[in-house]
């Protein structure tokens, strides 16, 4: 593909705004954002210590779920296709399993062979030939894999195959940072990493405020969340694309057909008690659209899921993305 003839929009700013965040003049709340997994993460609690304790946690899993580090236990597993992992990963892996089989396949961590043939893993974007997204496609299933629970062992059954697992690690860092909190005995604390939140415990008695802004950029339309002790997902496809020949390819690809999904959705959020089911649960119903998605969801007992259909958007964020050089 020409790079020259290519759009791109970037990961756009944050779908979440904390609200309120001052409190009243007898409340302090501290406040620390780094760059991690990919985005901005922000910690937000009354209790000086949550920053720390909780970036500490994250760096931790993001060392071991991250496809971007060479030493990372999912780097070394696709590159030898066998590896007896820790204990995070391998949970991780069987959650997945489970996703995998209650979306039909419409969640699948073996896409990684498909990001990297559309660029999305490089950002060397491309529009591979239908027989090269069908010759890829034979690497992608988690049929395919092999769980040994006696040894923490996973093993590829084919050759070529890479875990990506874009779409369950943020849920499951925040997660473990949220365990990790508690067992600080920090009660109250929000951790916004761009499209996935989590809120522990309160704020000063009432529940945590989040805004999700609307893709299309209708303010008037943005809906308010008031949480507490749950998390929440937001997966949309305006996130990252790129534009050929005034088509938009998302990086969100359907594990099926190989192809980056094309419906009528602009983004999924959902609520629910844990973040590894938010974060797998809103890229799926993504995959799925919107009947087949909400069937999937009430699978999962105490689940919110909100859906925004697209309308004028794509124009608007046609008009907005950058030029690739």
């Amino acid at each position: 593909m020409n790079r020259r003839s290519a759009i791109i929009c970037p990961v756009l700013c944050t779908l979440y705004s904390v609200l309120n965040l001052c409190g009243c003049q007898n409340h302090q709340l501290y406040k620390d954002n780094r760059v991690m997994m990919g985005t901005f993460i922000e910690v937000i609690s009354p209790d000086k210590r949550a920053a720390d304790i909780a970036f500490r946690e994250i760096k931790k899993i993001e060392d071991l779920l991250s496809k971007y580090n060479p030493d990372s236990e999912i780097s070394r597993l696709n590159k030898t296709g066998e590896l007896r992992v820790g204990p995070d990963t391998f949970y991780l892996m069987q959650k997945a399993r489970e996703f995998w089989q209650a979306s039909n396949g419409a969640f699948d961590v073996t896409i990684g062979p498909l990001m990297d043939l559309w660029g999305f893993s490089d950002k060397n974007y491309r529009l591979p030939d239908d027989k090269e997204v069908k010759k890829t496609l034979a690497l992608v299933g988690f049929d395919k894999i092999f769980l040994d629970n006696s040894q923490n062992m996973v093993k590829f059954n084919t050759s070529g195959m890479k875990i990506d697992l874009g779409g369950i690690a943020k849920g499951y860092a925040l997660d473990k940072a949220a365990d990790k909190l508690k067992a600080e005995g920090i009660t109250s604390c929000l951790i916004n990493a761009g499209g996935q939140v989590i809120c522990l415990g309160d704020k000063f008695g009432r529940p945590w405020r989040v805004m999700i802004k609307n893709p299309h950029g209708e303010a008037s339309s943005s809906y308010l969340l008031e949480i507490k002790n749950m998390s929440t997902s937001t997966s949309g496809d305006y996130e990252q694309f790129f534009l050929k020949d005034n088509k938009r390819y998302s990086h969100i690809v359907n594990p099926k057909t190989g192809y980056p999904v094309q419906n009528n959705i602009a983004s999924v959020t959902v609520i629910a008690a844990d973040g590894v089911t938010s974060d797998a649960l809103s890229t799926s119903i993504f995959v799925l659209g919107k009947e087949k998605g909400e069937e999937l969801a009430k699978k999962f007992p105490g689940v919110e899921v909100k859906i925004i259909e697209n309308a004028e958007m794509r124009d608007t964020l046609s008009a907005k993305a950058k030029g690739v050089p």
